[in-house]
């Protein structure tokens, strides 16, 4: 039998070793960094030309700036698609998603799901009915629908929207 502090370091070393084989189940997080691609998933990334080509120009060396964001584009065996909107900072300021499944809200939304649960919780109260959600304030804009296989939404922060971009370029 062990003595309890080679228990102990025998425990450690297994619990450690058990998460660093777990597949990564990580997701973007509003405000932050983008996710890793996850094993069961592909991931790609897109300049937003559009909004780059309004808002970039030649400098006087004749090389254009870089784009105000890129679009990385994950998509899960389960068929779930999101999209991730990163400004040219690395920060993840907006997320789109759809498929078959809802995709782990309090994962995407980070630091701001407390602010989107007590919106719902709002909008529930004063209709007394469930269905679609739009929680829409200053720092914080959520709109989330569908029906079992088929669900959608977006997600973005408002103040962190680069120049020449709206809400409904989130898609």
């Amino acid at each position: 039998m062990l003595n309890r502090p080679l228990r102990a370091v025998v425990r450690a070393t297994l619990t450690a070793g058990a998460l660093a084989a777990a597949p990564s189940l990580a997701w973007a997080v509003l405000g932050g960094p983008p996710m890793a691609t996850p094993s069961d998933a592909s991931s790609t990334v897109a300049t937003a030309a559009r909004v780059a080509s309004a808002a970039t120009g030649a400098t006087s060396s004749g090389t254009s700036t870089p784009a105000p964001y890129s679009i990385r584009s994950t998509s899960f065996s389960t068929g779930t698609q999101v999209r991730e909107y990163i400004g040219a900072d690395g920060t993840v300021f907006g997320i789109a998603w759809n498929g078959p499944r809802m995709p782990d809200l309090q994962t995407l939304l980070g630091n701001y799901f407390p602010q989107y649960a007590n919106g719902v919780k709002a909008q529930r109260a004063a209709r007394h009915a469930r269905g679609p959600v739009a929680v829409e304030q200053s720092d914080l804009v959520v709109h989330s629908g569908g029906h079992m296989g088929s669900f959608f939404g977006q997600a973005w922060l408002p103040n962190a929207l680069p120049a020449g971009m709206t809400g409904a370029d989130i898609k």
